[in-house]
């Protein structure tokens, strides 16, 4: 699966036209694109630097290929675990702001899940929205899921107990919460955040539950802004990155990798229900070296 658009190729795409060494120029180039991608001047100047110091290193491949070990690592500091989804039933709990895709994630995801023999509920906790319900009835239609929703406007509390209620006693596998799109800096939306996880925590105690962000890959830094208010309201356990098909940079990965400490456990890729996949460092840097 390609990772980035054959269009818009990897970020750090033709640094190593040509070369034989590491030398300061290459390094100053290195860095530069790295802050241009949104991956922050911190994990910019920490790659020159590991590969600064690295020995032996001699000739455009072997140079590629330790850059990607250095990226690597600095991904995989935040975390290699997939989902956690031990329990029956196991919780996730989406979030994001407005038209990060976070409803066709959910989608994905319960087909996915349905695909494996999963039994799966969606809490339709998004009440704000105009036919936002509708529009996770249609998902749990084309996927086999259940659902649980309230009316426009209702109590997304109260969506999320009943949901909770009615996983317990239908042998539910995966209950997935959709949550409204909300501003990262309205306080009051986030305030509502924070009770819908503890519901799910009073209700569901001893289930895993899994709080992911998702964001889209081509807002960059105000990807890391919106991570970390949520990390706040939320505590976020992961990250989902959509539309990385539509951009050439996806740095935020290392930027939220260093800041937060939060790993990306899944990458959107494309608009069909298949184009969801489980986040992989070392494709992911080797996909940007490409």
């Amino acid at each position: 699966m390609a990772l980035f658009n054959e269009k818009k190729r990897g970020f750090l795409a033709g640094l190593f036209s040509g070369m034989s060494k590491v030398d300061e120029d290459f390094l100053d180039e290195l860095e530069e694109k790295l802050i241009l991608a949104d991956a922050g001047v911190e994990v910019a100047e920490y790659a020159a630097e590991e590969l600064r110091n690295a020995r032996g290193v001699k000739g455009e491949e072997a140079i590629r290929e330790k850059l990607a070990d250095i990226l690597t690592a600095k991904m995989e500091e935040a975390g290699t675990d997939g989902l956690n989804l031990t329990t029956k039933p196991s919780v996730i709990v989406m979030v994001g702001v407005n038209g990060v895709g976070k409803t066709t994630t959910i989608g994905k995801l319960a087909g996915y899940f349905h695909w494996q023999g999963k039994k799966v509920l969606l809490a339709a906790a998004d009440t704000f929205r105009a036919a936002a319900s509708e529009q996770l009835g249609i998902w749990a239609e084309r996927t086999g899921a259940d659902i649980v929703r309230h009316g426009e406007g209702g109590d997304p509390g109260a969506v999320v107990f009943d949901a909770c209620s009615a996983a317990k006693a239908r042998g539910t596998d995966i209950v997935i919460v959709d949550t409204a799109g909300r501003l990262h800096n309205k306080q009051n939306l986030m305030n509502e955040l924070t009770k819908i996880t503890k519901i799910v925590a009073r209700e569901l105690p001893d289930a895993a539950c899994e709080v992911l962000l998702v964001l889209d890959a081509t807002t960059g830094q105000n990807g890391l802004i919106q991570a970390e208010q949520f990390a706040r309201a939320a505590g976020i356990t992961g990250i989902v990155l959509t539309k990385l098909d539509g951009t050439a940079k996806g740095g935020v990965v290392f930027a939220i990798a260093e800041r937060l400490g939060v790993p990306v456990k899944l990458v959107g890729v494309g608009e069909g229900v298949d184009d969801l996949t489980p986040f992989d460092a070392r494709e992911f840097a080797e996909a940007m070296l490409q």
